[in-house]
């Protein structure tokens, strides 16, 4: 059973309606918590393959609002053991790497060379944060090389590792790093971002 993991009802309104028979959506809520639990019920209830989609913040000069990227790799950028075992910002405790895998089928790429408005690959960075931090911004960019920011995927992606389950992700910039307030971008930018984000659904799904 193929299971979609959204954030916030007006991101599932953008997935709903383009969903197949046997597709399973769950409205989590916002953040890394109400994102885990909710996959873990999708996947208590048969799910084999999570979809997280959903808007994102964006880092760097080559992306735009508007602009939808699959995820490749995630990480959690507020999960910190360095004073506990030395390890690395993000690296989650047994594992050697920060960045959690995502997958990314060639069918998929394939219906997304159709899309003009989608644009690749990404690394996207989760926390529980949504703040126009430079700190953080430092951290995203420069430590992890992430481009993305959002407050649910990683989570998503870590329960579908633990259980073996295949995770995949789309996500769609609302807000970019240095163009202004986040919070202010985003209210600018989510109606057009959720259009952008239902007809990339209508490509590939």
């Amino acid at each position: 059973m193929r299971a979609f993991v959204i954030a916030m009802r007006c991101e599932a309104d953008a997935v709903e309606p383009h969903l197949k028979a046997g597709d399973r959506l769950y409205v989590a809520g916002i953040g890394k918590v109400n994102a885990a639990a909710a996959t873990q019920k999708a996947i208590c209830e048969g799910a084999d393959e999570i979809w997280n989609v959903g808007l994102c913040g964006g880092f760097g000069d080559d992306i735009a609002v508007g602009d939808v990227f699959t995820v490749d790799r995630a990480v959690e950028y507020d999960f910190d053991l360095a004073k506990l075992n030395g390890t690395a910002i993000g690296v989650l405790n047994e594992y050697d790497s920060p960045y959690l895998e995502l997958d990314s089928p060639a069918s998929l790429v394939s219906r997304l060379a159709s899309c003009p408005w989608c644009r690749g690959e990404k690394i996207l960075a989760t926390g529980d944060r949504f703040n126009d931090s430079e700190a953080d911004d430092e951290l995203i960019t420069e430590t992890l090389g992430a481009s993305l920011r959002d407050m649910e995927g990683a989570a998503i992606a870590h329960v579908c590792k633990r259980f073996g389950v295949k995770c995949l992700s789309l996500k769609c910039v609302s807000d970019v790093a240095g163009k202004g307030a986040m919070t202010a971008q985003y209210a600018a930018n989510k109606r057009l971002c959720l259009e952008k984000l239902t007809q990339a659904m209508k490509e590939i799904i």
